[in-house]
């Protein structure tokens, strides 16, 4: 019996709506860790969005309307702000697919280095979904799941390219808001 793979279509479909983030990193080189929380938004863009556009020229691109884009919007409280400020801001994904469970991401700004980037993703066997970016001076991979319909985890490692040494860790719980699928 063959098990039916989730599509980056159904996974990204499975998680447009609004989430409150519950996220603890830990810094392994100064064994610190930070606690925040934050509310996300996820949506779909267009792709013929000058967001979208721009990236694709960013990369070089020509615009690719079989493409899948995303924002991101979120604004975060940490524990490790004294005064407790919210931080926000916004990162576009756009989803090249090579086939139905694999393809490109790219991204208007990095997760772990602040600069256009690009990623490498899969759905696997379980229906998680696996993002893999090289940066610089590190590489982050990160796996994203449903533990429901409404609640996703989310697990993040990122390394150190130079020694394969790993620099920090985090996991985050989302749940979404069923309150934001009335409106």
């Amino acid at each position: 019996m063959t098990k039916n793979l989730t599509t980056i279509n159904q996974f990204i479909e499975k998680s447009i709506g609004e989430w409150k983030s519950i996220r603890s990193t830990h810094t392994l080189a100064f064994q610190e860790f930070e606690n925040s929380t934050s509310k996300i938004h996820i949506k779909h863009i267009n792709s013929k969005n000058k967001k979208v556009t721009k990236i694709f020229k960013n990369h070089k691109l020509g615009l690719n309307l079989q493409s899948i884009a995303i924002s991101i919007k979120w604004q975060a409280i940490s524990d490790w702000e004294d005064d407790d400020k919210n931080e926000g801001d916004e990162t576009i994904l756009i989803f090249l697919p090579k086939d139905v469970n694999s393809g490109i991401v790219l991204r208007n700004k990095g997760y772990t280095e602040s600069f256009i980037s690009s990623s490498n993703y899969y759905v696997d066997e379980q229906n998680n979904l696996h993002i893999q970016t090289f940066y610089k001076s590190t590489v982050s991979e990160e796996r994203i799941s449903f533990l429901s319909t409404h609640i996703r985890s989310r697990f993040s490692t990122t390394r150190n390219l130079e020694n394969n040494s790993v620099v920090q860790t985090s996991h985050t719980s989302e749940i979404r808001n069923l309150a934001s699928l009335r409106d």
